[in-house]
């Protein structure tokens, strides 16, 4: 007969995941996310220009509204910089760490054994860049997905290819 135990975790003596080297996204992302950003600036401009146009009360104060609207746009690629500098993913021997967020730091591990599907997704400009997006899914639902973006295509295809691999011998073995 098997003796039941339940002893106290050192947690010292766990790894840490802080100290793992993080892949950072490749520099070419940086582009695709200001052109991703110019594109919605200009439609905002454009709205904000037919506002101004056609609304006698706004247009009295074109100024305020345009001052808001650069205060916003440069925000908004501040904002976007900080988050690229500290987005970053590890492929681990048990498991896929991804990290991001600027005000709310958000770091996710998937053991790999709770992985149930992987995509790998080229957005148009994306595919111009050579830039891939590693979808990776487990049971958990939306929390349980992890979307990797700017990731070399070849890279990511290696990753994907690793982790359908873990899949077809993890579904062999059950």
């Amino acid at each position: 007969m098997i003796s039941f135990t339940n002893e106290t975790i050192d947690l010292d003596q766990l790894p840490k995941y802080e100290a793992t080297m993080l892949t950072k996204p490749h520099p070419k992302y940086w582009t695709l996310m200001v052109i991703n950003i110019s594109v919605f600036l200009i439609i905002l401009g454009i709205g904000l220009a037919a506002l101004l146009l056609l609304n006698d009360d706004a247009g009295l104060n074109w100024l305020i509204w345009i001052a808001l609207y650069l205060i916003f746009a440069v925000f908004l690629f501040i904002v976007y910089r900080a988050s690229f500098k500290r987005r970053g993913f590890a492929l681990r021997e048990k498991d896929v760490l991804y990290k991001s967020g600027v005000i709310a730091e958000t770091t996710t591990i998937v053991p790999l054994n709770r992985i149930q599907h992987v995509a790998l997704n080229e957005g148009v400009l994306s595919r111009v860049f050579k830039l891939g997006t590693l979808q990776i899914y487990t049971a958990g639902g939306n929390s349980g997905q992890i979307s990797i973006a700017g990731i070399p295509i070849e890279q990511a295809k290696i990753m994907k290819e690793a982790l359908v691999q873990r899949l077809v011998v993890q579904s062999e073995n059950e």
